[in-house]
């Protein structure tokens, strides 16, 4: 393939870029077609319900959360609110009802998100970690531009697709190991994860995909949108680096069959030892209950990780399963029981 045949970015060859697609070093990419398609008929998908209702209401949230104080809301799936220092911070924002390039197929929504899209207090930024369906909803940017006009971070390439959809957004590119001062005393840095990218057949790895730390006067904190474990490599990097950590975002959820899903997705045992490699204090475990994407049913993750971490003897109110609507307090890390 020619060097110039990437849609979304050309820039310089790097240690994860090779002039046309992103990689991650000393890592795998994703499985081909044919593998794809020996999972699809293999068959072994769980049963999950018609809907997959959320225990909690759907809530408005405060309009700023100040001081020590740490919020984070679930809205579903990877989307999240973080509330800090008197900043709103919108994670992989996705309202669609389905994850999916199409209005009448793909994965649906099994429950409603925790927060109307009209009820979001003031956002400041957006966090998009890259351009999976489930992550990257062009529409539901768009929205969140005419209402609240958002500063948009991602990693280099992304930009391109949200531009196309939303042409007046301001939008800040990073590339692994960047920082971003975004005043107020927010910094927030781009690290990398073990992952890939695609919007269609013809795309895969041609935008950049990552895992960000965002440093707070209340604490640091670590978002991961999706990863595979990869030995724990990247969370050890990102303890030495920037931590320990108040709160870690992580995922936990879409994961089986493993000999498909290790390299993309790691499973709650995984997301354990995560927890434990990067110093987190207290995680918002996200992306399980509301796309349908892999093979487990819609409530093994949870007890997965419920086993996981009474193994680890780690106390289950630290790894918090967020389901859509729930509010999590984050206590401060001197405040913490464990």
């Amino acid at each position: 393939m020619k060097k110039s045949q990437n849609p979304y970015y050309r820039g310089p060859v790097s240690d994860h870029f090779d002039g046309t697609r992103f990689f991650n070093p000393g890592g795998r990419p994703p499985k081909g077609m044919a593998d794809l398609l020996r999972w699809q008929f293999a068959g072994g998908k769980a049963r999950w319900p018609a809907h997959n209702p959320s225990p909690f209401e759907q809530v408005k949230p405060e309009l700023s959360v100040e001081g020590e104080r740490l919020r984070v809301t679930m809205v579903g799936h990877a989307t999240l609110l973080v509330q800090v220092h008197g900043v709103n911070i919108l994670t992989d924002p996705v309202w669609a009802r389905r994850a999916s390039p199409f209005a009448f197929a793909g994965p649906q929504r099994y429950n409603a998100p925790g927060i109307e899209l009209d009820d979001l207090p003031p956002i400041d930024i957006v966090l998009v970690t890259h351009n999976h369906y489930d992550h990257l909803d062009v529409e539901t940017l768009a929205a969140l531009q005419e209402e609240h006009a958002p500063r948009i971070i991602t990693p280099l390439g992304n930009d391109t697709i949200i531009r196309h959809a939303v042409p007046d957004a301001e939008i800040t590119v990073v590339d692994w190991n960047d920082r971003v001062d975004c005043g107020d005393d927010i910094v927030i840095h781009a690290e990398p994860c073990h992952h890939w990218s695609a919007r269609g057949s013809r795309d895969r790895r041609m935008a950049l995909w990552a895992a960000f730390v965002l440093e707070t006067p209340a604490g640091k904190i670590y978002h991961v949108g999706d990863t595979g474990f990869h030995d724990g490599i990247n969370y050890r990097a990102a303890r030495e680096k920037h931590g320990p950590f108040r709160l870690a975002n992580l995922p936990f959820g879409s994961y089986e069959p493993r000999w498909f899903m290790q390299d993309q997705h790691q499973n709650p045992e995984e997301a354990v030892r995560g927890m434990i490699d990067c110093a987190a204090t207290h995680v918002a475990g996200h992306h399980w209950g509301t796309f349908r994407l892999t093979d487990e049913g819609v409530d093994e993750p949870r007890l997965a990780l419920e086993r996981a971490l009474d193994a680890a003897g780690i106390a289950r109110a630290r790894f918090r399963p967020l389901r859509p609507g729930e509010v999590f307090d984050v206590p401060a890390a001197a405040s913490a029981a464990e």
